[in-house]
């Protein structure tokens, strides 16, 4: 038998693997980002509501997220890469059932269950396996495979509002469904790592294998509270920014613009941010709560936004606060993958990626309905994202609940926290550190 490494490799075909989550990143939230642009075309085909028609893209994060934990079982149990392989295929006949539909119930099975079954398969598995490769650039590389979001959005988001322009909203789906087929051969370069940490038995029962028992843990409990707040409001600009801009004044391609900077300003961010982590310089728990609470205002600057006024304006404001909130939303995202690590120990980072998507459904299941509820009664955006600004801000707030969230000012003794891949957040037993003085040598004071 090959014994196990003692550790993550850290690199090697763990770069691989990080183009394949980058991939995977990229035909899941990238998308998902861009089919806002379609929402409109779909209302006026359909002769229904901004609120009604934000389900098709709502039913397919939240079924994406909510599914997350079955994939991230699945995974345990066969491993992510026949898991991922599954997902694409899932995921393309969904867009292509999609295309044929004759109504907006038929939209709802298609891209809202049959697709959203399919991403729930490959994000989770995905991501979990990038963490098992790297331990000290761990957050850099899940920040790499995270960027994939913003790059496709970046490019979708104009191609997608082409496909409208020619093709129709049904050529489009056609044509993202053939797209996300190449979802298949990411799957298939998941090569599995065995780890020292792994446990030899796999879960005896369904419940161990989605890691429900994680949620007995304190640290962890108060992060998913955390996340499912910032999960209502986190994901309004992923269906509603570019129906924001059409309503700002802005014609077809200026919200495409919106949509592309707030791409870029979100890719950029995520691999600042995850160098920044893994310098050690602040502990990942505070950044945590500085990048979300910078979401949540970046959320708040997009709804207090004026109206550009006419088509042929650029809406400057507007592409000024789309780019902020690009920033604190790619900031945030790489930390709340690359924290899991020490909440829950490598050896269950990938059933905690899948509790995580599922918490965060919640969120994403009522958020854009709300926002588009909200549309419906004011004439405008604005509302929808001042209320989802609340949520992000109340998470963040929650998130101040974890170890060395917040600076403390107490004599502490030389750090004897395990490696991250045990959970370096982990309680730590007690023990008696002599420092070279003796016992009578002065500890250091940390604040």
């Amino acid at each position: 038998m090959t014994p196990k490494p003692a550790g993550p490799p850290d690199g090697g075909w763990g770069w691989v693997v990080a183009a394949a989550a980058f991939a995977v990143n990229g035909l899941s939230y990238g998308l998902l980002r861009s089919l806002g642009l379609a929402l409109p075309d779909l209302a006026e085909h359909f002769e229904r509501s901004a609120q009604d028609t934000a389900w098709v893209s709502a039913l397919a994060l939240a079924v994406q997220q909510a599914a997350s934990p079955v994939g991230s079982a699945l995974s345990t149990r066969w491993g992510a890469r026949p898991v991922v392989m599954v997902g694409g295929v899932l995921t393309s006949l969904g867009l292509v059932f999609s295309a044929f539909a004759r109504s907006l119930l038929h939209l709802y099975l298609g891209l809202g269950l049959l697709a959203g079954s399919g991403w729930a398969l490959v994000f989770a598995p995905a991501l979990g396996t990038l963490s098992r490769y790297f331990s000290r650039r761990r957050v850099l590389a899940v920040g790499l495979a995270l960027t994939g979001n913003g790059a496709s959005s970046l490019l979708l988001a104009p191609a997608l509002q082409f496909l409208l322009d020619t093709f129709g909203w049904r050529g489009a789906l056609l044509l993202l469904g053939a797209v996300t087929l190449h979802l298949t051969p990411c799957g298939a370069l998941l090569r599995p790592l065995a780890l020292s940490g792994d446990s030899l038995v796999p879960p005896r029962t369904p419940l161990a294998a989605l890691g429900l028992g994680l949620f007995r843990r304190r640290a962890f409990s108060i992060f998913a509270l955390g996340t499912a707040l910032i999960g209502g409001g986190y994901f309004v600009p992923y269906v509603h920014l570019g129906p924001h801009a059409l309503d700002q004044g802005m014609g077809g391609y200026g919200a495409a613009l919106v949509v592309a900077v707030a791409a870029v300003g979100d890719a950029s961010a995520r691999l600042v941010s995850g160098w920044l982590a893994d310098q050690g310089w602040v502990p990942l728990p505070r950044l945590l709560v500085v990048f979300g609470s910078l979401t949540g205002l970046g959320v708040l600057a997009v709804g207090l936004v004026p109206p550009a006024g006419t088509e042929e304006g650029w809406g400057a404001p507007l592409l000024a606060a789309a780019g902020a909130y690009g920033l604190s939303a790619g900031s945030y995202a790489p930390l709340v993958f690359g924290v899991l690590p020490g909440l829950v120990g490598i050896g269950g980072v990938v059933q905690a990626t899948g509790l995580v998507m599922m918490l965060m459904s919640l969120g994403g299941l009522l958020g854009p309905p709300l926002s588009g509820f909200l549309r419906d009664k004011t004439g405008d955006f604005g509302t929808s994202f001042l209320v989802c600004s609340s949520f992000i801000l109340s998470g963040s707030f929650i998130y101040m609940g974890l170890p060395r969230a917040l600076p403390t000012c107490r004599p502490v003794s030389p750090p004897a926290t395990p490696p991250p891949e045990r959970g370096e957040l982990l309680p730590v037993p007690q023990v008696s550190l002599m420092s070279a003085g003796g016992a009578d040598s002065s500890r250091d004071t940390a604040c």
